[in-house]
């Protein structure tokens, strides 16, 4: 790691607060250009991981640092003192926040989402500054919201609307929002602002809302062949590199067709001749963790385990430095793992 390029995070009470930054303050290291990721998504990509919870309590990001059996893992994401640590050559834009990364900056300030490890392994890489803008909102369909220009008219229960309000508004607000905050990067962070930016790949990490319709599950392939499309088209880089975190939540044991659908819909584009080349499909299977051994036995937002969304990111960040010419990413795990 650069630890040259990381600062402390001193805990206490308030670092669980969402610090509403206007500005990032620590200086940013590293020539420019800045290397920027889109990452986007649902509310799984919003990030639902607990940070911090009852004593004892599994899956919390706190456990996994203080348990034998993970904290080698997790432990690059504390100092010597035990305090979290902010790094500096990785900054997060994501709405109103705008901050150098660490914990707490997701759905909520006591959790984290796969911004955080994906940041971890592509600053890890990179030399340049890195900035991550994210948009994750809750609830929001391929099919519906984030549908893509070229899908045309949705379908099912959506049947014929056009792209408009509710049809198609997030990913029309994401090309817009990823376009103005390139051109107010110095307001939002001084020290990237005269560095010169690069858009360098864009993460994906959606699907629970279409795996609950049939219709939106059949036609979930040609809306993420579309998607890929669009935004390449949109942001006038016709090989920018995607990474598909697959809708993985029930892990080797999920049965419902749906579901299954979403995933294979997910890895066949990766596959297809057109994308097998700048597009990766990660598996994410292995990583969901059952809700007994998770804060919220819930059948959504991955049981809000932090170690699940710490996996999805860094699967997810393995794959983007493949991409981007780095060591080839692990393979993908394709059947059940003695872990649950």
């Amino acid at each position: 790691m650069k630890s040259e390029r990381i600062h402390q995070f001193i805990l206490s009470g308030a670092a669980f607060g969402l610090l509403s930054l206007g500005q990032a303050g620590a200086a940013q290291a590293g020539k420019g250009p800045v290397k920027v990721f889109i990452l986007a998504g649902q509310s799984n990509m919003e990030g639902h991981g607990v940070i911090k919870g009852q004593p004892d309590q599994k899956g919390t990001l706190e456990t996994l640092t203080q348990d034998p059996a993970t904290a080698p893992r997790f432990k690059h994401l504390l100092d010597k003192d035990g305090n979290w640590i902010v790094r500096d050559d990785v900054s997060l834009s994501y709405y109103a926040t705008k901050c150098p990364l660490t914990i707490g900056k997701s759905a909520a300030s006591n959790a984290i989402g796969p911004e955080l490890a994906f940041g971890w392994m592509v600053g890890d890489y990179l030399e340049n500054p890195v900035l991550l803008i994210k948009f994750g909102p809750g609830g929001c369909s391929l099919a519906g919201p984030w549908r893509p220009p070229s899908s045309g008219k949705a379908k099912g229960k959506n049947a014929e609307l056009e792209r408009g309000p509710g049809v198609g508004d997030q990913y029309d607000g994401m090309i817009a929002g990823v376009k103005k905050q390139l051109a107010t990067l110095k307001t939002d962070f001084p020290d990237l602002g005269d560095k010169g930016v690069e858009i360098v790949g864009f993460g994906w990490h959606q699907g629970w809302n279409d795996g609950c319709s049939m219709d939106d599950s059949k036609e979930y392939e040609k809306n993420m062949g579309n998607f890929i499309r669009d935004v390449r088209k949109d942001l006038g880089l016709p090989k920018l590199p995607f990474v598909i975190g697959g809708s993985g939540f029930g892990g080797w044991n999920q049965k419902t067709d749906r579901r299954l659908m979403v995933m294979d819909a997910q890895a066949a584009v990766a596959k297809s001749n057109e994308f097998k080349d700048t597009v990766r499909y990660v598996e994410t299977r292995d990583f969901f963790r059952h809700g007994s051994v998770s804060p919220r036995p819930i059948a959504y937002h991955w049981c809000c385990n932090a170690e699940s969304y710490y996996l999805i990111g860094e699967g997810m960040g393995k794959a983007m430095v493949e991409l981007l010419g780095g060591p080839k990413a692990p393979a993908n795990p394709t059947g059940p793992s003695e872990k649950k």
